[in-house]
């Protein structure tokens, strides 16, 4: 059997977006792959009819939209004309429109804005959320030659940016401050299009109804509020709308058309902080209140990890007056089915990830983007009655074959009066005579979850040898909102938990050579990283990856900091900045002695460079050895959707780092 090598993610097809045309006979999704000559990724249309064939082959068709049921559209940039456009920075976006009964994807329309949601109405009548900056709102309205006098002016201004609002910089979006989301209308006979909501306003949300379309805006203000919901209504008929509801203590919300309702999946934090799961509401839009349908203690979404994803897709979607949606329990993701009257039951319950999800107009059967038995994204079709599962693709079944993939072996354990659930991999032709060296990988969030789903870096590791082992610690999703409430608490009980979960698998597992334990994570397990080897010398290395390290300078670069880290930490920076410095890595540093490599990326505004640079520069004066690997042009995303060949640069600077600490021949 052969063994997974490094760069092999690069021949992975990642699957996406799968939506049923009208009608339920048809349905299309995304297929995106790595390109390594153009260091990107390509992604095309496909559609399933009973079988799966190619719709576009241009390699930039990531998104779409269903016109009715044989045609569908979607956004590209296919002339030379829209090339050059783009090229001299105009905003605008293009929509192709695919007859499947045969022909080429001709123009559809061209908006003046960069269009971030397009819903259909009819045929002829859209209404798109679309970005604009606050100093030429009405850009829109201008010829193309203006545009691009305007676009020419903006380039004089890109040595500097302004920075007035709170956030000023988003991560994967860059500098965010002035710039603005607005509801449209377009119609196509004759072209018009109209802007439904004020400049100074943000349109975050929309669900049609029939003529009706609901969509939720929220105030621009020099320190944006987390708080507050407001849902208007438009009339397409009437051309008239009006506010149908005010709630000052929800944390935004989210709508959803079922049947002839409109869901609100909201919740005020006053239980459970930021990290609550939203609760789901009924909208009474004639009398402005909302009915509560369910309290709902789980994440009605998908959190389970992997680094073998691009694109998204439906999480949730409306069938028969009932909401099939993702839920996260324990390490894997399934679909339950809520009814209007509270009644939540499961639909689909099997080991692994579903990532995205279409149901049939009659709910019938559902079509998945899942990654189920350790396999990497196919597309299924889940019979609704029958409960019969059927892959329909096969785009990922050759680059696996014959090649050693670990399967995981379930792990639970009570630590700290919690239950912990996690997972071992084995290296290939494990010998219980032999010692392995052995890899922690600490997840993210820290309100996501691992489970017995294919994770490239983990499969290469434990190919290359290493016995490697995770967990989902208290703070992770998949559990109620009580377990994943650890504000107050970081560093603490979580920690207890990962390192009662590293003594069970040592224990469990005496090949393990204690001497030779490499620790790493990302994001929250970079965080976690950081705080280890401020607190334990047990690990032979570290990787750090796009940590925290200082909850006081996170709190004002990162484009979350300044509410998260109050939330988080239950600390404030000007009344109790003493607990946020308690909770960061960066005051126990001095206690360090673990050789540690720290990977960051310039452009990440969630875990700023800053944080990880901290770490670096106190462990070279402390004469640790350290080492930084900064990603330029990378954001958060870089172990999931960086650039292919700073994906592979990033996992053989660990990779590297490990071999070096903990080589697998000193057995």
């Amino acid at each position: 059997m052969k063994s997974l090598e490094l760069n092999t993610f690069l021949e992975y097809r990642y699957l996406s977006s799968p939506e049923f045309a009208p009608g339920g006979q048809r349905a299309a999704f995304v297929v995106q792959k790595a390109e390594e000559e153009s260091n990107s990724y390509s992604a095309r249309l496909y559609l399933y009819d009973g079988t799966v064939r190619q719709l576009t082959d241009l390699g930039r068709e990531s998104s779409f939209t269903w016109l009715d049921d044989q045609r569908l559209v979607f956004p590209a940039q296919r002339s030379e004309h829209e090339k050059k456009l783009q090229e001299a920075g105009v905003a605008f976006t293009s929509y192709y429109c695919l007859d499947l009964r045969g022909g080429e994807a001709l123009p559809f329309m061209t908006l003046p804005f960069q269009a971030l949601d397009l819903q259909v109405i009819d045929p002829e009548h859209f209404m798109v959320i679309g970005t604009f900056h606050k100093d030429m709102p009405d850009a829109y309205t201008l010829s193309e030659d203006d545009r691009k006098k305007l676009a020419e002016d903006r380039k004089k201004d890109t040595d500097y940016e302004v920075f007035d609002e709170l956030p000023f910089w988003g991560n994967g979006r860059g500098v965010t401050n002035g710039r603005r989301t607005s509801l449209f209308h377009v119609s196509l006979n004759p072209f018009r299009i109209e802007r439904l909501t004020s400049p100074e306003e943000r349109v975050s949300d929309m669900t049609v109804l029939g003529s009706d379309v609901y969509y939720t805006v929220s105030p621009c203000q020099a320190r944006r509020s987390l708080r507050g919901l407001e849902i208007r209504v438009w009339n397409c008929e009437s051309c008239s709308g009006r506010t149908v509801l005010r709630h000052p203590d929800f944390l935004g919300g989210s709508l959803v058309k079922v049947g002839s309702q409109v869901w609100v999946l909201a919740s005020d934090g006053s239980r459970y902080g930021l990290n609550e799961n939203d609760s789901v509401y009924r909208l009474d839009a004639e009398h402005g209140r909302l009915e509560l349908i369910r309290r709902e203690e789980y994440d009605m979404y998908s959190s389970v990890g992997s680094d073998c994803r691009l694109g998204g897709g439906h999480q949730m979607q409306e069938r028969c007056c009932c909401l099939y949606h993702i839920t996260t329990r324990e390490g894997s993701s399934h679909v339950f089915r809520l009814s209007p009257d509270g009644a939540s039951e499961p639909v689909m319950e099997l080991d692994g990830s579903v990532d995205a999800i279409t149901v049939s107009d009659h709910a019938s059967s559902m079509l998945l983007v899942g990654m189920l038995d350790m396999h990497l994204q196919e597309l299924y079709s889940w019979d609704l009655e029958s409960g019969k599962l059927t892959q329909l693709t096969h785009f990922n079944d050759a680059v696996l074959q014959d090649v050693y993939v670990a399967r995981p072996r379930s792990m639970t354990i009570q630590s700290q009066g919690e239950t912990i659930e996690g997972w071992v991999l084995l290296p290939q032709n494990f010998d219980p005579s032999r010692t392995y060296p052995a890899v922690l990988d600490i997840h993210g969030g820290p309100k996501t979850v691992y489970g017995p789903v294919f994770y490239h870096e983990m499969q290469l590791w434990a190919n290359k040898g290493y016995i490697v082992f995770f967990c989902n610690p208290k703070g992770s999703d998949g559990r109620d909102n009580a377990f994943a409430d650890i504000r107050g608490m970081y560093g603490t009980v979580d920690y207890d938990n990962i390192m009662d979960f590293t003594d069970a698998v040592l224990a469990a597992y005496p090949q393990i050579d204690p001497q030779r334990v490499c620790v790493t994570g990302g994001s929250y397990g970079g965080f976690m990283t950081n705080w280890i080897i401020g607190h334990t010398q047990r690990f032979c290395c570290a990787a750090s990856q796009r940590s925290i390290s200082n909850w006081l300078s996170f709190w004002g670069i990162s484009d979350i900091g300044f509410y998260f880290a109050e939330d988080q930490n239950a600390a404030n920076l000007y009344t109790s900045p003493e607990k946020l410095w308690d909770h960061s890595p960066l005051k126990y540093v001095r206690n360090a002695r673990t050789p540690t490599l720290f990977i960051h990326s310039d452009e990440d505004y969630r875990c700023p460079e800053a944080e990880g640079i901290q770490m670096y520069a106190s462990l070279v004066d402390l004469g640790v050895p350290a080492r930084l690997c900064l990603f330029h042009g990378e954001n958060h995303e870089l172990s999931r959707s960086g650039k292919p060949l700073h994906r592979v640069r990033r996992l053989q600077e660990i990779t590297d780092w490990f071999e070096q600490y903990a080589k697998t021949d000193r057995s």
